[in-house]
């Protein structure tokens, strides 16, 4: 495939696919996820729900009526977001231009790691298992040249399937397609086309139809021609540098105890500690976030001397902003996070570029010295003047 190499990677029925993580009695259960009152509507499905007809956005007394045997469990959104971030920090392993497109989806520029593989598929293949055996979730990977292409491509086989959508291949296999599957239209447009003779991704490809289309869909309809033929520009919006990591947990019941508080506290400070440990992270700001058992929320923060990973510091600081700011409510979730984060690697890449980018009245000693001061433990030089204090 020339030219970039996009995957679309795709957590297959996220939120059910947590619950079952977290209780494998549900395993190979209609299950669903949704608020507990019958008026409520169908956040996610899994695949054995989709038997019967069950699908996200559909009333939950309806949902009953079609699969009477369906586990309805509510969600736990702390859980999701946590397995969420396990999910974006494996795929960074392999590429850093991650674009999360939503908190169970992205997409992953991995032009130049695929070099790396005897057949491009590999790849694709190698994500796929080991996200499924270490972080026990299925996913659908596309592969384009492109963010649409790879989006479309990842759409047709799921769960765990793997597919390739090469701008040669569109004719064949997406321009047959309802226009109903095209992403981006939504289901209100779907009517106005189709009552025009706008009925798959062809007939939107199709110069013929160029003016109708751009009279019903308004002024995003160039966008949506342009990608229906392949030509999709818009380029990943990543980030290489981690901003704050935190963990955090929903607690089974509401607690009060002062001692069970600290008790958990201490495991969110250690697991978080571990984790900025192995990323080799530190950081300076660190918050404690509390959701109380009328779900209010407070969220508090302070700035410490140091950068840290410390198990002990970071418990410390977390008990003190929780005995300083605590209503006496019941608590049902707790978390630490820590920002402002610091990384030897980072700095490094940010020696580098501000090295290509120096301009003519700041010499390699000004960026020098400049980075000197904003990174701790460590001092750069360069090699005459090591050379000459040798």
């Amino acid at each position: 495939m020339a030219g970039r190499v996009l995957f679309h990677i795709d957590l297959n029925s996220f939120y059910a696919s947590a619950e079952v993580l977290k209780n494998s009695a549900l395993e190979g259960l209609p299950v669903v996820v949704a608020g507990l009152n019958r008026r409520s509507v169908v956040s996610t499905a899994s695949y054995e729900a989709r038997e019967f007809g069950v699908h996200s956005a559909m009333p939950l007394m309806m949902a009953q009526e079609k699969c009477p045997q369906l586990v309805v469990v509510q969600g736990d959104y702390a859980w999701y977001e946590e397995l969420s971030e396990r999910f974006f920090r494996f795929v960074r392993q392999f590429s850093p231009y991650v674009e999360p497109a939503s908190i169970d989806e992205c997409y992953v520029d991995v032009t130049e790691v695929i070099k790396q593989y005897k057949r491009p598929l590999d790849l694709a293949w190698t994500m796929q298992q080991r996200i499924y055996q270490e972080l026990h979730l299925p996913c659908s990977i596309g592969v384009g040249p492109n963010k649409f292409l790879a989006k479309m491509a990842s759409d047709m086989r799921k769960p765990m399937g793997i597919t390739v959508l090469r701008k040669q291949e569109i004719a064949s296999k997406l321009w047959p397609l309802s226009i109903t599957e095209m992403w981006g239209i939504g289901k209100k447009s779907h009517p106005a086309l189709i009552a025009n003779g706008i009925t798959t991704i062809g007939d939107l490809a199709n110069p013929d139809n160029e003016t109708k289309i751009m009279t019903l869909l308004g002024k995003h309809a160039y966008s949506y021609i342009q990608n229906a033929r392949g030509n999709d520009t818009n380029v990943l919006s990543f980030n290489t540098t981690v901003q704050s990591i935190s963990q955090s947990t929903t607690l089974d019941r509401d607690i009060e105890d002062y001692d069970e508080i600290k008790t958990v506290l201490r495991r969110l400070a250690k697991a978080l500690s571990r984790r900025a440990q192995s990323d080799d992270l530190k950081g300076r700001h660190i918050s404690l976030s509390i959701r109380y058992f009328d779900f209010t929320n407070a969220v508090r923060s302070m700035s410490y001397q140091d950068y840290t990973n410390d198990e002990t510091i970071l418990f410390e600081q977390a008990l003190l902003l929780f005995d300083r700011n605590h209503n006496g409510k019941a608590i049902r979730h707790l978390g630490i996070g820590l920002g402002s984060l610091f990384s030897r690697n980072t700095s490094i890449d940010q020696l580098q570029l501000e090295l290509k980018e120096q301009t003519a009245k700041d010499s390699i000693s000004d960026v020098l010295d400049r980075l000197n001061a904003q990174i701790p433990g460590i001092h750069l030089t360069t090699a005459d003047k090591k050379l000459q204090h040798s």
